[in-house]
């Protein structure tokens, strides 16, 4: 047995069961191992696509999720949704091809150093000499991704690593980082506190349900981010709804008002907390990254192991917040002229679509889409939140939908974003996904046009689009497709596979 079979059979015994990824020269021997086993690769058209479609499989299962490519061209097209990957801290397993060892250091086709480049864009890199490090690399890489999954975790292969015939195995046994320290001080802060509250971000999910438990046992409001939204249902009285950016006025009240902020598992980023300074003498922050930790009382740990060691008292200001209003105004709703506006469309797809699982991309689309959707259940929103890449909605729904093959995936997005990756109609059709993807379509780059006459005093520019007939399109790559342009064209459409949804231009409504 060689070393890519090895390690395809330890994939096996680790319960991958999809990888996403296609083939090149220098990463044949491990899809030639790969062919044989019992995962399922779902061949995409670009790399990117592989990434972002990981991604997602990660976010809507919580399974281990891995994509692969091969040497520096196909390494190379991860780069910008891996970013986006590890700026969401989602922990992958990352496999690349690469030339011969003795042929790294050269100036020869396809040979680029992968590892020094993806350095600042994972969480950890290995780029294995031999085949001992190549076993230790996966072993170590799925370690950190279950016990310390704070981004994606790269693995650089040479195809004479994979040949090699020459390896042993070993037991991975190390403690992650972990500083508790501060409890003592932060219990003393939940103690005297009066005015307690959560904010919960998406490294909580594993606690879901006891932090549901303490949360209505003590009547501890929750707020929470913009990847956590529905870890607890969005229509439970104590969850007040998304704090920060774009967040519900009961929310930022709770921000500004707490006397004891509880921030677990979230990046406690400027979306979250806009005036942190403000805040940091009743921060208590848990995140297992050491990095990411801000306030005067940062913990790094997991929320179990945070949760293990402290109590928690009853609160006793949840009438005061339920008296503010929390409704976030979206004017137009019901405006029903055509051209339609865009938050008419979209407020009726998520209307006919409310349990579905959401798949956004970047634009305008998505802050109508955050504004209007209403989680009842964590991951039913998804999309890559602090880097905001343009074309995430295709590859991203690929990845929910082989995640979850018993519901229909729906995706939202833009005109300028269904192009980004609109060669991966022909993986939803090969693999006959069950996705129906909304083009909101209004010929533009909506929000780069809005900051040039808003923000630049300058006539728009480079900004309209001339667009191809997207049904058309659709009906080339075999799939089903119709243009709407009334509410009424968005009814009944089970049976298509994409509607290009007709709408006029208009500003979102930018945070005040």
């Amino acid at each position: 047995m060689n070393v890519a079979a090895y390690l395809v059979k330890i994939l096996e015994e680790e319960c991958l069961e999809n990888i996403f990824g296609l083939p090149g020269e220098q990463i044949l021997p491990f899809y030639k191992a790969l062919k044989d086993s019992k995962i399922n690769h779902i061949l995409v058209r670009h790399e990117q696509a592989a990434m972002h479609a990981a991604d997602a499989y990660y976010k809507s299962s919580h399974k281990l999720s891995a994509c692969v490519a091969t040497a520096a061209p196909g390494a190379l097209n991860f780069t910008m949704a891996l970013a986006g990957a590890y700026k969401d801290n989602v922990p992958l397993l990352v496999l690349t091809g690469d030339n011969p060892t003795d042929l790294r250091n050269e100036d020869v086709f396809q040979s680029l150093p992968t590892s020094e480049i993806f350095r600042n864009i994972v969480d950890e890199t290995f780029n294995p000499l031999n085949g001992t490090e190549a076993v230790y690399a996966l072993r170590a890489a799925i370690y950190k991704i279950k016990h310390d999954p704070k981004g994606p975790v790269h693995i650089n292969l040479s195809n004479d690593v994979l040949l090699s015939e020459e390896f042993q195995d070993f037991d991975i046994c190390y403690l992650c980082e972990n500083d508790l320290s501060n409890v003592k001080k932060a219990q003393k802060l939940i103690n005297k506190s009066k005015k307690p509250l959560f904010v919960l971000g998406s490294g909580a999910i594993s606690q879901r349900k006891v932090l549901k438990l303490i949360a209505e046992s003590n009547g501890i409001p929750v707020a929470t981010t913009f990847n956590s939204k529905g870890i607890i249902d969005e229509n439970n009285h104590l969850n007040l709804g998304m704090a920060g950016t774009r967040g519900t006025p009961r929310a930022n009240y709770a921000i500004k008002n707490s006397d004891c902020i509880i921030a677990l598992g979230a990046r406690a980023s400027e979306r979250t907390f806009a005036d942190l300074d403000e805040i940091e003498d009743k921060l208590i922050h848990v995140n297992i990254n050491k990095k990411h930790l801000k306030g005067n009382y940062p913990i790094q740990g997991s929320v179990e192991d945070f949760l293990c060691e402290v109590d928690f008292k009853k609160a006793d200001w949840l009438d005061e917040l339920l008296e503010i209003d929390n409704k976030i105004a979206v004017e137009g709703l019901d405006d029903k002229t055509l051209p339609l506006r865009p938050q008419v469309a979209i407020n009726e797809i998520l209307n006919q679509y409310k349990d579905n699982i959401i798949i956004g991309d970047a634009g305008s689309h998505i802050t109508w889409v955050t504004l209007l959707k209403k989680s009842s259940d964590f991951g039913q929103l998804l999309f890559q939140s602090a880097l905001g890449p343009m074309g995430y909605g295709i590859p991203g729904a690929i990845g929910a939908a082989v995640a979850n093959p018993d519901k229909k995936i729906i995706v939202i997005n833009g005109d300028g974003d269904f192009q980004m990756n609109i060669q991966e109609l022909a993986t939803i059709k090969e693999y006959g996904l069950n996705i129906l993807i909304f083009i909101i379509n209004n010929s533009q780059y909506g929000i780069i046009r809005q900051h040039e006459v808003n923000k630049y005093d300058m006539e728009p520019y480079q900004t309209d689009l001339k667009n191809p007939d997207f049904v058309k399109v659709a009906e080339a790559y075999g799939l089903k497709a119709k243009r709407a342009e009334k509410l009424e064209d968005l009814h009944d459409v089970d049976d298509y596979d994409i509607v290009d949804v007709a709408v006029r231009f208009e500003d979102i409504p930018l945070p005040k």
